[in-house]
């Protein structure tokens, strides 16, 4: 398929129209001049053939003898004022010229005006074209009250009018030129203001396609649409270097995170097969390693397939009647004893009332499981970790605090993106905050982050609650 520019399609639809509207100005314009040109001339013939003052000068010699009318004639000629701006002729009853305002006798022809005021019921006829020497005329016949062929024939040139008048239409000619030109001068860069940078947009794009994220464009020296689009542009292309090179790590880190649990399995699989129940207790301790790391790949997949429902809208929740501190107990209670081992200090704090709620259990429980695992990957040995809850209007707040590394000021607004991880060095895909945040969310609820570097993070989980009275109890107080 032939590949059209866009200066191709604007030469050919705006240059085209504009190249059209001016020669149609032109041939406009060139007419209209003619015609108020030949309108003068006529309406300054007829003004004259028309003056009553001719009649009555041949009124009286218009039966008279032929040579009589002529030298009645020749007085009309001599006593005629205009001759610098017109000709006038005499004719006689037999069609022939007896008198001329030049002097110069006529040879004897067929005029076209004067044969067609004979014909005419006004007596009057004009005629525009050329003499036998090449000249461009107007004529106007005017025939005499006696109907026998007597006419007056006035006849202007035309050869000062033309050339005025191409002299005119030239000018609006040059005129309607220069004014195509300054169009497609000015036009033609202003395509290639828009035409470069869509060129060097359309490369960097192809460089960025290719894989090389670091291409940018420069800034546009205009701060118009296509100034925004580079900068957007630019914006873009950040964007997915970063997250390049954010795919980049998380496959780095889930390849890693992977390893370390099958390896371990396969290590201990292998002891287990060569130790032929030789030693029970060692073949305790690499079931529970298998069951430990099993259960993590298990969660890492998990969190994989959250992260995909949630990418693509597909998560969703499956809502009943919870007690969300029943459900956060149970998984403190089960962190607790990975605390004991790990060397940090799990404490608890919460009223012993229920928060009721319509949530996921399941899902809500994966919220506190993905936030103390966090706590204690990055807490080390001696550290405290302080979990609490507060019942509040119509809502439960949830805080949980520990004593850790903290997160980097920089870091701390992009913890809940997608695979970002503040410390590299710490296992995980860095997609558990981003998939507790979106739970959270779906509950109505809010999941907010404050750390303080070397000194420690604390989480903050908001979710709605019913904290109406049961309706036995309201039933008890209305009673009362």
């Amino acid at each position: 398929m032939r590949k059209w520019s866009i200066t191709n399609r604007w030469l050919l639809s705006t240059l085209g129209v504009t190249v059209i509207l001016m020669l149609t100005i032109v041939f406009v314009s060139s007419k209209a001049i003619r015609d108020y040109y030949y309108d003068t001339a006529y309406m300054t013939i007829y003004s004259r053939a028309r003056s009553q003052s001719i009649n009555t000068f041949f009124s009286q010699y218009l039966d008279a003898p032929d040579d009589v009318f002529s030298a009645r004639a020749g007085e009309f000629i001599e006593n005629f004022t205009e001759q610098s701006l017109m000709e006038v002729w005499v004719i006689d009853r037999n069609g022939n010229v007896v008198a001329t305002s030049t002097g110069f006798s006529v040879e004897n022809e067929i005029y076209p005006d004067y044969q067609a005021a004979l014909n005419s019921n006004t007596g009057t006829a004009t005629w525009i074209g050329e003499t036998s020497t090449g000249e461009a005329i107007m004529a106007v016949t005017v025939l005499l009250p006696s109907k026998q062929g007597h006419a007056v024939r006035y006849i202007i040139s035309l050869q000062d009018l033309n050339t005025q008048h191409r002299v005119f239409t030239a000018i609006i000619a040059v005129v309607c030129t220069i004014a195509v030109g300054l169009v497609a001068l000015s036009g033609l860069f202003f395509i290639r203001s828009i035409v470069k940078p869509v060129k060097k947009i359309n490369e960097t794009a192809k460089r960025i396609a290719a894989g090389d994220f670091s291409a940018r464009l420069e800034p546009h020296r205009y701060n118009d649409e296509i100034g925004e689009l580079v900068t957007t542009f630019n914006r873009m292309a950040k964007e997915i270097g970063e997250a390049d090179k954010l795919k980049n790590d998380f496959i780095s880190t889930v390849s890693h995170e992977l390893r370390t649990p099958l390896t371990a399995i396969k290590g201990w699989g292998e002891t287990i097969l060569e130790l032929h129940d030789s030693d029970p207790n060692m073949t305790k301790k690499g079931l529970e390693v298998i069951i430990d790391e099993s259960s993590r790949l298990s969660r890492m997949v998990e969190d994989l397939l959250d992260f995909s429902r949630m990418q693509s809208g597909r998560m969703t929740l499956r809502l009943e009647k919870i007690d969300v501190l029943a459900e956060l107990d149970e998984t403190v209670f089960v962190f607790k004893e990975r605390a004991l081992r790990e060397g940090v200090e799990l404490t608890y704090n919460a009223p012993e009332l229920p928060a009721p709620m319509m949530g996921d259990p399941n899902r809500i429980r994966q919220v506190f499981v993905n936030i103390l695992d966090n706590a204690l990957k990055y807490t080390k040995q001696g550290d405290k970790i302080l979990v609490t809850a507060e019942i509040l209007p119509r809502r439960l707040k949830i805080l949980i605090t520990d004593t850790g590394c903290g997160i980097p000021p920089e870091a701390l607004p992009h913890v809940k993106e997608k695979f970002f991880k503040a410390n590299v060095s710490v296992r995980g895909s860095g997609i558990g905050l981003a998939v507790s945040d979106e739970i959270v969310r779906l509950h109505k609820g809010s999941l907010n982050i404050g750390s303080v570097l070397n000194e420690g993070t604390t989480v903050e989980i908001i979710l709605p609650i019913d904290t109406s009275p049961p309706l036995n109890e309201r039933t008890s107080e209305d009673e009362k």
